[in-house]
C-alpha cells in the first residue's frame, strides 16, 4: 500500500469519489482505523472535551496535539494525518509556523486552522515553508464565545456569500483542504462546487467531497449534547469494525449524511 496524499484526495474529488475521515487520538485506534480502510485522520483540537474532559476546545495547547499526533502516527504510518493548530497558536504567521513545525515534526502531513480570509498571510506562509494547510470554516469551535454557542453558520444569504469569499480566499492563499462544520446544504453545495480542492464536511450534508466524525460521536459514546450531523454507527452494527466499514460504505454511497443530519 502507498501513502495516502494530498494529490491522492485530489484524484477523487475530480472523479466524484467520496471519502470518509475519522478524528484519531491514540495509536489502538488509528490502527484499527488504518485497518478497516480510514485514509486520513484528524488530531482534532476536539480531544479538550472528548479526551481531557473540558467544556470547549481552548485549553489544548500545541503539546497536546503534537503528542497525540505522534501516537496516531505511529499507529497509522500511511495515514494523511492533520493535526489542529488549537487556540491561539496561531496569532501571527511567525507563531503558526513555529507551531506547525512542532506538529510536523511529530508527524503530521500537514495542520487545519480556523478562520477565514484574515488567514491568508498565515496560510501563504505556512506553504511557502512546505507545510500543507487545511482551512475551517463554518462553525468554527475555537470561536465558541463570539458565536455565543456551538451554532449554525452561513444561514442568510449575507453570511453565507462572506463564508464562499472566505473560501475562496484560502484556496488562493494555498490551503490544499477545506473543512466546512455545520453550514446549510445549500451553502456547501456552492462552496464545494467552487473550490478545486478538496472539501470535508461535518454537518455539512452530503453534498462535500469527503466526511469527518469526531470518532466518539461515530461509535455512541459522545456524553451530553448529541450533536444533529452524528450517527452512531456501532449502534448499527454491534461491532466496531464493522461500524467503521458501514461509516466510509454510507459516506462513498452518498446516504450518510442524510437528510436528518443536515441543516437546511
Amino acid at each position: 500500500m502507498k501513502p495516502t496524499t494530498i494529490s491522492h484526495l485530489r484524484q477523487l474529488k475530480a472523479s466524484g469519489r467520496k471519502f470518509a475521515t475519522l478524528t484519531a487520538y491514540d495509536f489502538s485506534f488509528a490502527r484499527l482505523f488504518a485497518d478497516e480502510g480510514i485514509q486520513v485522520m484528524l488530531i482534532g483540537d476536539s480531544l479538550g472535551m472528548t479526551v481531557q474532559g473540558h467544556d470547549s476546545t481552548l485549553p489544548v495547547t500545541v503539546a497536546d496535539i503534537a503528542y497525540h499526533t505522534a501516537a496516531v502516527r505511529r499507529g497509522a504510518p500511511l495515514a494523511l494525518v492533520m493535526a489542529d493548530l488549537p487556540f491561539m497558536s496561531y496569532a501571527t504567521p511567525a507563531q503558526a509556523c513555529a507551531s506547525a513545525a512542532q506538529l510536523m515534526r511529530a508527524g503530521a502531513n500537514m495542520v487545519k486552522l480556523e478562520g477565514g480570509a484574515w488567514l491568508t498571510e498565515t496560510v501563504q506562509m505556512l506553504t511557502e515553508r512546505a507545510v500543507p494547510v487545511c482551512g475551517h470554516l463554518g462553525l468554527t469551535p475555537q470561536s465558541v464565545n463570539i458565536f455565543g454557542g456551538y451554532k449554525v453558520q452561513g444561514r442568510d444569504e449575507a453570511g453565507a456569500e462572506r463564508l464562499l469569499a472566505d473560501a475562496l480566499a484560502l484556496e488562493a492563499a494555498g490551503a490544499q483542504l477545506l473543512v466546512l462544520e455545520c453550514v446549510p446544504v445549500s451553502l456547501a453545495a456552492r462552496v464545494t462546487q467552487a473550490l478545486s480542492i478538496p472539501v470535508i464536511g461535518i454537518g455539512a450534508g452530503n453534498v462535500t467531497d469527503g466526511q469527518i466524525l469526531v470518532m466518539h460521536d461515530a461509535f455512541g459514546i459522545t456524553g451530553g449534547h448529541i450533536p444533529k450531523f452524528a450517527k452512531n454507527f456501532l449502534a448499527e452494527t454491534g461491532d466496531i469494525r464493522a461500524a467503521i466499514r458501514q461509516y466510509i460504505g454510507d459516506v462513498e454511497a452518498g446516504t450518510y449524511p442524510a437528510a436528518e443530519h443536515s441543516f437546511q
